[in-house]
C-alpha cells in the first residue's frame, strides 16, 4: 500500500570539531543539476532560519555560505549544533542532516573516525587524507595546506611511509587548511591506520652447503662449489669469503665466484658459485665462508677442502721356512 503525498526522508550525521569549518551537502537524489535551487533550513536549539531568504551580507555575518547543494559554516560552535534540512524547489522530498559539534575532550570525539586505511608491514604505503572534493571555487576558497599526523609523533611527509611498521598503526588526524577572505579556516577528520603482517612471510636462509662441510678434491683440478640461498628481498646479498677476505668476481683470478638469481613471485633463489681454477696446497689450508647478508636475518656457512686420500697397500707374507709361529713383512 502506498501513501499519496508522503515522501521518504533521508538522514545523515556530520561531526565537526568546534571552531572548524563544517560542510553540509544536500543528499537529495534524482537531481543532476549541481546549481539547482535548494532551500536550506536550520532547526537548532535557539532558532529556525531559512538561509535562502538571507542576503549574502547577512549570511557572511552569520558565518554561513550557501550555494546550491552546499552549506558551509565557517567556524562551527555549539550554537550551530542541531538539525538542518534541505529540499529542491517544487519538491516535497526533504533531506535531513544532524550536525554534531564536539571538542577533543568531549565524548563525541570518539565517534569521528571517518576513514580507514590498511597497509602491510615492511611495505611502502601512503596514508591519504580525503576531503569531500567540494567545489569551493564558487566562494573563492582555496586550499592552503594539508597535514596528517599521529598524536605525539611527527607527520610523515605527504603521508608516505617507505616501510610500514606495526607501531605506525593508530588513529591519525588529518587537517585541511583553507584560505577565504583573508582568513584561515580548518577542517579535521580522523583516519584509522591499520597495519597487518605482510602477506609474504619473510625469509633469508642458506639451503646448501652444510656448515663445516668438507669437500674432497684433487690437487690441480678445477672445482666449483655452489652456495644456494632463498630470500624474500631483492636487496639481500650472497657472497664468499676466504678467511676474513672477500672473494672477488674477477674470473681471471685463481679463486673467484659467480652470482646468479631467479626472482619468483614469493621468493628469490640465489646462487654464489665458488670456483677454484686449479686447486693448490694453499687452498687446502683455508676456510671458505658463504654469507647471506640480509636486513631480516644474516646467516653463513663455512666449508673446507680436503685432498682425496692416497691408497696404502699392505703385503702380508708368511715364508714357508720361518721358524716363528707368527710374523709379517710389509713394503711401500
Amino acid at each position: 500500500m502506498s501513501l499519496t503525498g508522503v515522501c521518504p526522508l533521508s538522514f545523515q550525521e556530520v561531526h565537526v570539531k568546534a571552531g572548524e569549518m563544517a560542510v553540509l551537502q544536500c543528499p537529495v537524489m534524482g537531481y543532476s543539476d549541481g546549481d539547482a535551487e535548494v532551500f536550506w533550513t536550520s532547526h537548532t536549539v535557539d532558532e529556525m532560519k531559512l538561509f535562502n531568504m538571507s542576503t549574502s551580507a547577512e549570511q557572511r555575518q552569520m558565518g554561513v555560505l550557501v550555494h546550491g547543494r552546499i552549506l558551509v559554516i565557517l567556524r562551527a560552535s555549539v550554537n550551530h549544533q542541531g538539525n538542518y534540512s534541505c529540499s529542491f524547489r517544487n519538491s516535497s522530498r526533504r533531506s535531513w542532516i544532524n550536525l554534531r559539534v564536539y571538542t577533543m575532550e568531549s565524548k563525541e570525539s570518539g565517534k569521528i573516525v571517518q576513514d580507514s586505511k590498511t597497509c602491510y608491514t615492511d611495505k611502502s604505503c601512503t596514508l591519504y587524507c580525503h576531503d569531500d572534493s567540494i567545489l569551493f571555487d564558487t566562494w573563492n576558497i582555496t586550499r592552503n595546506s594539508t597535514t596528517c599526523h599521529k598524536e605525539g609523533e611527527p607527520s610523515p611527509k605527504d603521508g608516505y611511509f617507505s616501510s610500514v611498521k606495526k607501531e605506525d598503526s593508530g588513529i591519525y588526524t588529518c587537517t585541511w587548511s583553507y584560505l577565504y577572505d583573508g582568513q584561515i579556516y580548518n577542517m579535521t577528520t580522523m583516519v584509522k591506520f591499520d597495519v597487518q603482517p605482510s602477506k609474504i612471510t619473510k625469509k633469508a636462509v642458506i639451503i646448501s652447503p652444510k656448515n663445516n662441510q668438507a669437500f674432497d678434491v684433487d690437487l690441480d683440478s678445477t672445482v666449483v662449489i655452489d652456495c644456494k640461498a632463498v630470500t624474500s628481498s631483492d636487496i639481500d646479498d650472497l657472497f664468499w669469503l676466504s678467511g676474513d677476505s672477500f672473494v672477488e668476481t674477477n674470473s681471471s683470478l685463481p679463486v673467484f665466484y659467480n652470482y646468479t638469481c631467479v626472482n619468483n613471485t614469493e621468493e628469490i633463489n640465489m646462487t654464489a658459485s665458488l670456483v677454484f681454477r686449479q686447486v693448490s696446497e694453499e687452498d687446502l689450508s683455508k676456510n671458505y665462508t658463504c654469507k647471506l647478508q640480509s636486513d631480516y636475518k644474516t646467516s653463513f656457512v663455512t666449508i673446507t677442502l680436503k685432498q682425496n686420500g692416497m691408497a696404502i697397500i699392505v703385503y702380508i707374507h708368511t715364508p714357508s721356512h720361518s721358524c716363528l709361529p707368527v710374523f709379517y713383512n710389509y713394503t711401500w
